[in-house]
């Protein structure tokens, strides 16, 4: 009969095999980085090309499936919680698009 420790254990390498236990640890750090930010405190304004760049670092981190780190991304700078069109990032940035581009 397995032990306690060794359940413990299958579970942790279960978890972590599909993914699980890296998922867990990033969103206990993002809720716990939101019960301790204080709302009361002004944040610097955002100027329009740190604006730009934070949105293209959340869109790299959307795209690669991590979340909650760019939910920590945008309570911690600012950024507006809905994210910038892609047609705005596209004109300000003076990007010539392509079929594959376009996919990214």
């Amino acid at each position: 009969m397995a032990t306690v420790a060794e359940l413990k254990e299958v579970l942790k390498d279960t978890l972590e095999k599909r993914g699980a236990l890296g998922q867990i640890k990033a969103r206990i750090r993002a809720e716990v980085f939101n019960a301790l930010d204080d709302q009361s405190e002004p944040r610097p304004s955002l100027s329009h090309e740190n604006l730009l760049i934070n949105e293209l670092i959340r869109e790299y981190l959307v795209f690669n499936k991590y979340k909650y780190a760019a939910s920590v991304l945008t309570a911690e700078s600012g950024q507006p919680e809905v994210p910038l069109d892609r047609d705005f990032l596209v004109n300000e940035l003076n990007i010539l698009e392509d079929p594959k581009s376009q996919s990214v």
